[in-house]
């Protein structure tokens, strides 16, 4: 029988096949046990080896860790992980997770009509209304609520929160 040696593997390079695994979180501290989870691997707490740690926005109260280890031993790691609560059964791939590694647009989500909250610049506070998007460039072009005159102001769209989709516009 011949036996294969993966270190010649040009993919692999003698590293094995990792999981990604969801460990959940206390509330709001998620970047905390980011954090924590880096700091142990640096400090050589153990040989548990952590290839890496997501922290998605959009999946509160979890932290993604990617690791060829086996569930128990990730699970070992994070015992020793304030507010580190439980490992999730089972691990998924890096398909299912990959939607979260790819930033969205800064302007996902408004549209002309919605109602916005200007955070920043010259108007921060001021109420306005959406008249354009333009996603290429990731700017809005909006009105303010109490202006005399409607002048058009193009700001960018992580300059904004949305206050109300405003469809009845």
């Amino acid at each position: 029988m011949n036996s294969i040696d993966d270190s010649s593997d040009p993919v692999s390079y003698g590293i094995p096949s990792t999981r990604i695994f969801a460990v959940k979180t206390t509330n709001r501290q998620e970047r905390a046990v980011a954090d924590n989870i880096d700091k142990a691997i640096r400090d050589d707490i153990d040989d548990i080896l952590v290839t890496a740690v997501i922290v998605p926005d959009e999946l509160k109260g979890y932290v993604l860790v990617e690791s060829p280890e086996p569930l128990a031993r990730v699970q070992e790691l994070m015992e020793r992980i304030p507010n580190a609560r439980t490992v999730l059964s089972g691990a998924t791939s890096l398909e299912e997770v990959g939607h979260y590694l790819t930033p969205k647009p800064a302007v996902s989500g408004i549209e002309d009509g919605t109602i916005v909250e200007l955070i920043a610049g010259p108007f921060k506070g001021e109420k306005a209304v959406v008249k354009r998007v333009d996603p290429g460039k990731e700017e809005i072009t909006v009105e303010l609520y109490e202006s005399v005159l409607p002048i058009p102001i193009t700001v960018r769209g992580d300059n904004v929160r949305i206050i109300d989709k405003g469809e009845d516009q």
